[in-house]
């Protein structure tokens, strides 16, 4: 019997706009997930050893495009996929690739940034950027962003042209989260997080969401989950593998909730 989830993990942070860094994040997302400082169970009590994922490895990327295709090859029809980035950029070459699996996707991107500039730095592929692509070519009919507190008045258009739902951080009701009917492809991105609890990032955006609220924003999740990605995450601004331990713990919650639901 395979597992039930495909992993991937994605060495590629190019497109980056302030600092390099989330390319070296798979490895060491990886080991603390495997850190002897913890275990293996969820909170809902599943434990999600390593046997409960088919890990493809990890993919150093050379040509953007190539995102897409290694994806494909990596993806089964029937089981969902968790990709390690890498930067946010990743995210828009991977939902092609669950698209043409799956068809229009209902995200949920959870983030401090909208992501949806037109182009940045003269790059449409930038990492500031994916889920306008992403919307621009119909690969989603809903998009739901949680978290985001740096909207500018060109992303706040772009939101609007796309009918992006968006909960702005000021706005965070834990008790009124919005409500999927559909399976989803979750997207987060660890800047979403307050600072004071993951350091390890390029953008250190203040007054963001602590780490228990996004364990309860993903717990409350209740249909499948047929694609996940988890973005940002940079070592090099670590602070003694801190970062690292929350994007474990967020992966095996993630796991746990695909396991649980799908």
């Amino acid at each position: 019997m395979n597992p039930p989830i495909i992993l991937q993990g994605i060495l590629f942070d190019e497109k980056s706009s302030f600092l390099r860094g989330p390319a070296k994040a798979p490895p060491e997302i990886r080991a603390a997930y495997h850190s002897s400082s913890a275990n293996y169970f969820a909170e809902n009590g599943l434990e999600v050893r390593p046997e409960t994922f088919d890990d493809k490895g990890d993919f150093k990327i050379n040509v953007y495009t190539d995102i897409e295709q290694i994806t494909r090859s990596n993806l089964n029809k029937k089981i969902p996929i968790i990709t390690l980035g890498g930067d946010h950029s990743i995210s828009y070459p991977v939902i092609k690739a669950v698209y043409q699996e799956h068809g229009p996707l209902e995200i949920l991107h959870i983030d401090a940034h909208g992501d949806l500039y037109d182009s940045f730095d003269g790059d449409r592929f930038s990492h500031a950027c994916p889920f306008a692509r992403i919307m621009e070519d119909k690969l989603a009919h809903r998009l739901v962003q949680i978290g985001v507190r740096t909207l500018n008045t060109h992303q706040r258009e772009q939101a609007k042209k796309f009918g992006v739902e968006i909960i702005e951080m000021k706005d965070l009701d834990l008790q009124n989260l919005p409500v999927f009917k559909n399976p989803i492809y979750l997207s987060v991105d660890i800047d979403a997080l307050d600072p004071s609890c993951a350091p390890g990032v390029s953008h250190q955006e203040p007054g963001g969401i602590m780490v228990r609220e996004l364990l309860h924003i993903i717990q409350a999740i209740d249909v499948p989950v047929i694609g996940a990605d988890i973005v940002e995450y940079n070592p090099d601004r670590d602070i003694n593998k801190m970062t690292a331990m929350v994007c474990a713990k967020i992966f095996r919650e993630i796991l746990s909730i695909i396991v649980t639901n799908n």
